[in-house]
Parts: structure tokens; sequence; C-alpha cells
């Protein structure tokens, strides 16, 4: 994908100028927020959506010449649950498989671990399922004609943690036939689930690195501080002339120092002249969410 754009009605940009490439048989992750182009770009390259510049090509086709076999070739799990709610599991299976010229034996070997969970309830219907069920349906009709590329667009929104975690072990699974994954999410936990990740905001690209460089690439050491009035401790964090960014982290907040060599002590000192108690100052590991604060 190279210089991708998208626009809307009059003037509005959802996708701005990206590019970026997914190896075969690995893990890519769109991370970002609600409406920072994720699900645009991804019905660009299902042929959903004619791109307004740029060029996009899935398994060496383009994504407006080439659209009808592309569409053989990917699977497509969209962030809303889109199967047909009256039909049982095995009905909706043998229907998607039916689409794509297939049968669901052909290709049991791709869907076989996720399936299994799914056989004791194959008669019930679909709109019926919990919400992990639902989403490993949906997974195994995306897989079932054996695509070259899966595309899941945000997976894992509005599923307890439980299955989020199951569904990451399912998509590793996956990764051993060779299927390229291109999955996007706005939990900021899971991009270490993925080879690569891809950084966007506003429709732009801010960083495409492995988790793991990224965070490397993260220029200053970073402090967890907490007290015992965590919102006058921000406000006094944002007015100390020696906080180079602060923010709130979880029952934290996250500091950089102009001084990379900061005394705790002396700061430590600073928040207890300004009438704060409980303090308590440490370094701690920068995360992916770090890092995409630091990128805006």
């Amino acid at each position: 994908m190279k210089n991708l754009v998208k626009i809307y009605g009059k003037g509005k940009t959802a996708v701005d100028h990206v590019s970026f490439s997914v190896k075969p048989g690995e893990i890519f992750g769109l991370i970002g927020p609600d409406g920072a182009g994720k699900t645009s770009i991804f019905r660009v390259l299902t042929t959903l959506l004619l791109p307004d510049g740029g060029s996009a090509t899935v398994d060496g086709l383009d994504v407006v010449k080439d659209y009808k076999q592309i569409r053989s070739r990917v699977g497509y799990m969209p962030g809303r649950f889109s199967l047909y709610q009256d039909l049982s599991v095995e009905e909706n299976l043998n229907f998607f498989a039916t689409v794509f010229d297939t049968t669901v034996e052909a290709n049991y070997h791709l869907i076989k671990e996720i399936y299994v969970q799914l056989e004791p309830f194959k008669k019930r219907r679909a709109g019926k399922l919990s919400g992990g069920m639902k989403q490993k349906l949906a997974l195994c009709c995306a897989l079932i004609h054996k695509p070259v590329v899966l595309f899941l667009d945000e997976p894992t929104t509005g599923v307890d943690p439980v299955s989020r975690k199951e569904f990451w072990e399912m998509l590793k699974q996956l990764k051993t036939q060779n299927i390229s994954i291109v999955v996007s999410t706005p939990y900021m936990d899971e991009a270490n689930m993925c080879d690569e990740i891809a950084l966007i905001q506003s429709g732009k690209l801010l960083s495409v690195d492995t988790p793991a460089n990224i965070i490397k690439s993260y220029p200053e050491q970073l402090y967890a501080v907490k007290a015992d009035n965590m919102h006058k401790l921000l406000k006094i964090l944002r007015g100390y002339d020696q906080v180079m960014s602060s923010y709130a982290f979880g029952e934290f907040a996250h500091v950089a120092f102009k001084d990379q060599h900061m005394n705790v002590n002396v700061v430590t000192d600073y928040l207890k002249q300004q009438g704060l108690a409980g303090i308590e100052l440490k370094p701690t590991a920068v995360t992916i969410e770090d890092s995409f604060i630091k990128l805006l």
C-alpha cells in the first residue's frame, strides 16, 4: 500500500497518504483510537471502497483492477457482527462455504481448533450466541474458503478479557498456516501480540515498526508517580518547570523530565512542598501507549 488516500463528503480525509506493507505469514496490527482511519483502510484493501489517491495491492493484485480475484483470496471479519442471526452456527458456516464454491469439509483443518468450541452449539441460532462465540463463528466463516490474507477489523471490541486472550491464541495458531493476518484494534496492549504494527491517528501514520523497536525508540527515561490527591498531582506536574511531559496512566501519572538524570528526591521534596502526601516515584518501563502519546 503506497500513499493511500480516502476522502469522504466535503473534504473529510479519513486516510491521509498511508503506506505500509505486510509480510507473508505475519500478524500486522493497525493500532489507533476510533476515527483513526482503520476501517476505511480495511474497506479499501478488501475492495469495498475505491481509494481517492495512491495505490494498494493484496497478494500482488490491484484493489481497483483486480477486485474480483482479491475477493476470493481474502477473508474479512468486520467490527460489527454481520452474520445471519436467524441461521444456526452450522447453517452460517455452510452458507459462506457455498458462496466461495467450497465446502466445510474441504477446509475443515483451517477451522478445526476454533470450531470444536462451537460444535456443542452448532444448532443454535447465531443471534443467540455469546459475544465470544459470535466472534469464533465469524472467524470460522472468514476462514472457510482458505484466504491468503485475513482482515480482522477490531475483532475483540466488546468481548470479555478471557475471550480476547483466547482469540489472540487462535491467531497465533493461524500463523502456522502461513496466512497473513491484518488486525485493527484500539487496545494498545494488543499491539504486543503483533509481529509488526502501524500506529495511526486522524488518518495519518505515526510509526511503522515492530512493537519492541517502537518501545526502544522512546527517547526519555519514564517515571511513574502517584500521591494522595491525583487530580492535584497532575495539575502540579503540568506546571513544574522540570517536567517535559506528564499524563494520567492508570493509578499513576507517567512523567518524563527535561533532565534525564533528575534526582527523584528533589522531585519528591518539591511535591511535598506543594502540599502532597503519600508520594511514590519510581522509574517505569515504556509501553506502546506511552510511545503513541509521545508520537502525538
